[in-house]
């Protein structure tokens, strides 16, 4: 084996050295380059191989050193150095004795005045400067395939359903009646998604389909090529390996790709193009054979060659479960069952970009000391992560690491863009939030909407950005890294600390969250305008437009439900910047969304992060007016915040926030918001002194209809029916609830969800005082309608009401199960303390 690699790695150098100071050097070079750069080589190859080249042309020329002893050393040096290579990567030898005989072919054009050249092997012939190649005897006959796809050197694992969707495609091209004689297909998506490795492992999986052998092209290595001179050498090098020799090879590109669709017409191959930047890259190239195939990669999104009928799968980040199984590939399965929560947390940092979790495993491999939960400790620093994912330091700029750091990596793409579409990218690594419409980006661009989705198509084409189902964006969060990164570096030049917001992240925020505020803003007066609301955003509702007014517009709800993530991420980003007058209008506005749908631990998040905000305002306030208004602020915020906790079991907590809020609201004259107030106090006594609570309810029902407050007025009597329900008094009760929810049904704008959860408490009073069948029909009437609102809290509350009520009735058992496991169902969704109860009441059923 080791005399093999040793003449192997002689006849490369010697191959290199005879083409180096001939006109085909060029081409040679970057074919070289290639083949290093995938070695993973730390060197500037490119500038080794030309001052080789540049040397043996000066000792020609210049006659003052034997050309031959010039020679005769660079050879040694590459020879050495191909030698280290093969030592070190046994399989990179198939694909260097194929680059050997492309090679080679360059050789008799231009080593005319020595003789003929078929081959690197040594023989006789004198080419240059006492530079000898022996060759064959006889001319080569064709019967060697081509078979230059390069091989793996890690194993590969995942992409089961993107390799089943290549076998379905490219290996039944021509094979069926309707069927493209070639298929083409492109995998696209995020540079270092692994792609590349995708193609090459495929190639290697059908290699019996494709008889007449596989062809490979890499673009990377022609990028130095002027534009269209790229596809012109690549249909060179196809030719080539097709057994045409450089002599007959037609000087045009026209006449190159007419004789490569001659000599690829009865021919069944595979040809995988790698990195492929546009369209013509992949046309020019498809082979004529029936049967072949094309398979090309790409770091854009290809769509013109839909229209030639070519198929693009977008190749996606790894899941939780594919990335554990490449770290398991590459770690071993003893590593990664050691350290089990802190490998999911390496995937999770990584966001299944395999070329970062590559780098991860190669960072544990390399350092036998550094454990998983230590590096993950390390990546969760956002300003180190980067960093972290480089084994070299992320200080390379010369391209050669592209492999070795996500930056580089990302890089590479970033540098392709336009101008305009740099500007949006840096943009987005300020946004807030990593998956936005395009009205977000025109917010925090300043740009109109058509605009800004323009800018946006060009990300998505450069595979930098996602578009998901329902037409938003999403950013990776390494790439969102890497594009904050760029902003930090192209546009702060002062070089700004790191770990302090900057004043462009700061504006870009405050744009956000104004677009942000005033979309929930017209949300939560679309889902009940009559609500009470100490934020006066009547000048920023007067300049924008109310998409949920106009015909045909988005649900306020569904609008929430989908924004809801972005609209914490947008508080949480507020708060950081001090954007405090923003922050607390923005958390009392989204509150209408979590009183329909109770997702308790977002609730408790968004009005604690209010609170805080309102706290702050108070304190910087300039005015008296000011003052009063963040006092106001503060007192309807603690109060609501006491809702989630309650429901969380954090009672102690809800006790103390609500009285601050009475403190905060009893030195106002805002009759309405101390009502408010007094109501959720009731609420919170309640669960421990009913007296208490019925005091409150009576305090805040006075406040309501001094202050006119139709609406706070009926809940208030809504509650108090309630709590004299839990003191025995069932005949008041009944009497203050029926009332409570004609008053609902009663305003100008009536309340059915309120008017519904009168009915579902009325329905349990009927069951306390023994009249079942009203109370089922009542209890029934007040579920369906909650469900149909889409009140699903209040749905459980009633389903458990009804299943208590009829669970003692003979034949009910399977309707009280349905009703219990509805309810289960919505508290767990909601992360409702109220689960536990149920699911021990469906296992009381059981037994």
């Amino acid at each position: 084996m080791e005399a093999e690699l040793t003449a192997l790695a002689t006849a490369g150098a010697t191959t290199m050295v005879g083409l180096m100071v001939t006109e085909s050097w060029t081409h040679a070079k970057q074919r070289l380059v290639g083949f290093l750069r995938r070695r993973r080589t730390d060197a500037d190859t490119e500038g080794e191989l030309q001052a080789a080249s540049d040397e043996l042309t000066g000792a020609r020329e210049s006659g003052e050193r034997d050309d031959g002893e010039a020679a005769a050393a660079v050879e040694a040096a590459w020879r050495a150095r191909l030698l280290e290579l093969l030592a070190e990567d046994p399989a990179a030898a198939t694909e260097l004795r194929t680059l050997i005989a492309e090679l080679g072919d360059m050789l008799p054009a231009a080593a005319a005045r020595g003789g003929s050249h078929y081959g690197p092997d040594l023989q006789g012939a004198h080419i240059h400067g006492g530079i000898t190649f022996n060759v064959p005897p006889t001319e080569p006959d064709g019967s060697a395939l081509p078979d230059q796809v390069p091989p793996l050197t890690v194993r590969f694992s995942n992409r089961v359903a993107e390799l089943r969707e290549l076998s379905r495609g490219l290996a039944a091209a021509g094979h069926s009646q309707g069927r493209a004689a070639v298929g083409v297909d492109v995998l696209d998506g995020l540079p270092g998604v692994g792609k590349t490795a995708l193609s090459w492992h495929w190639a290697d999986s059908v290699r019996d389909r494709f008889p007449d052998g596989q062809l490979y092209v890499d673009f990377t290595a022609l990028q130095g090529e002027s534009r269209g001179g790229d596809v012109s050498e690549a249909l060179a090098m196809l030719l080539r390996s097709l057994q045409v020799k450089d002599d007959c090879i037609p000087r045009s590109l026209e006449e190159r790709a007419a004789l490569y669709r001659s000599r690829s017409a009865d021919r069944r191959l595979l040809l995988v193009l790698d990195d492929v930047t546009r369209p013509a890259q992949v046309r020019a190239l498809i082979p004529k054979g029936t049967g072949s195939a094309v398979l090309a990669t790409s770091r854009r999104r290809l769509a013109e060659l839909a229209l030639d009928g070519a198929r693009l799968i977008s190749v996606k980040p790894l899941d939780e479960e594919g990335g554990l199984a490449l770290l398991r590939d590459r770690l071993g399965e003893e590593a990664v069952s050691a350290e089990p929560a802190a490998a999911a947390r390496l995937v999770s940092l990584c966001d299944g970009l395999p070329v970062a979790l590559q780098i991860v495993s190669a960072r544990l491999l390399v350092d036998e000391h550094l454990t998983m939960a230590e590096l993950a400790e390390e990546l969760t620093d956002e300003a180190r992560r980067l960093a972290g994912l480089s084994l070299d330091g992320g200080h390379r700029e010369d391209g050669e690491n592209e492999e070795h750091s996500v930056s580089a990596v990302l890089d590479s793409a970033y540098r392709a863009l336009s101008p305009d579409a740099a500007r949006i990218y840096r943009l987005l690594g300020r946004l807030p939030i990593s998956t936005f419409d395009a009205g977000v980006v025109a917010a925090a661009a300043r740009l109109d909407t058509v605009a800004a989705r323009q800018a946006l198509g060009s990300l998505v084409a450069a595979c930098l950005l996602d578009r998901t189902a329902d037409r938003r964006y999403h950013l990776h969060r390494l790439v969102r890294l890497h594009a904050k990164k760029r902003a930090a570096q192209e546009e702060r030049p002062d070089g700004e600390q790191r770990d302090l917001p900057s004043a462009e992240e700061r504006t870009v925020t405050e744009r956000v969250a104004r677009h942000y505020l005033a979309l929930t803003a017209f949300a939560d007066r679309a889902i009940r305008l009559d609500r009470l609301r100490i934020a006066d955003l009547s000048a920023l509702l007067a300049r924008a437009t109310d998409p949920f007014a106009a015909p045909g517009g988005p649900s306020p709800l569904e609008w929430l439900e989908a924004e809801r993530f972005a609209i914490l991420a947008v508080l949480r980003a507020g708060r950081r910047h001090g954007l405090d007058h923003l922050v607390w209008p923005l958390a009392e506005a989204f509150t209408a969304y979590f009183l329909q749908r109770r997702h308790l631990a977002g609730w408790r998040e968004s009005l604690t992060l209010g609170v805080e905000a309102a706290v702050a305002s108070a304190a910087v306030a300039e005015t008296a007016e000011d003052v009063a208004v963040a006092a106001q602020a503060e007192a309807r915020l603690r109060s609501l915040l006491s809702r989630p906790l309650m429901d969380l079991g954090e009672q102690e907590r809800a006790g103390a926030e609500l009285r601050t809020a009475v403190a905060r609201a009893d030195v106002t004259d805002h009759l309405v918001l101390r009502a408010s107030v007094q109501e959720f106090l009731g609420r919170c006594l309640e669960r421990t002194d009913a007296d208490q609570a019925v005091t409150a309810y009576r305090a805040s029902l006075d406040l309501n209809l001094r202050a006119g407050e139709a609406r706070g007025a009926a809940i208030a009597r809504y509650f108090l029916g309630s709590a004299l329900h839990t003191r025995g008094e069932h005949t008041q009760a009944l009497e203050t609830l029926r009332s409570a929810r004609q008053e609902f049904l009663g305003l100008t704008e009536p309340d059915a969800r309120m008017a519904a959860r009168a009915q579902a408490a009325i329905g349990q009073v009927l069951a306390r005082r023994g009249d079942t069948e009203d109370a089922v029909s009542a209890l029934s009437e007040a579920a369906r309608t909650l469900h149909d609102l889409k009140a699903t809290h209040y749905e459980a509350q009633a389903l458990v009401m009804l299943a208590e009520t009829v669970r003692q009735e003979e034949g009910g058992t399977a309707e009280v199960r349905a009703w219990l496991s509805r309810a289960l169902e919505i508290h767990e969704e909601n992360g409702s303390g109220e689960a536990e109860a149920v699911r021990h009441r469906l296992a009381e059923l059981d037994e």
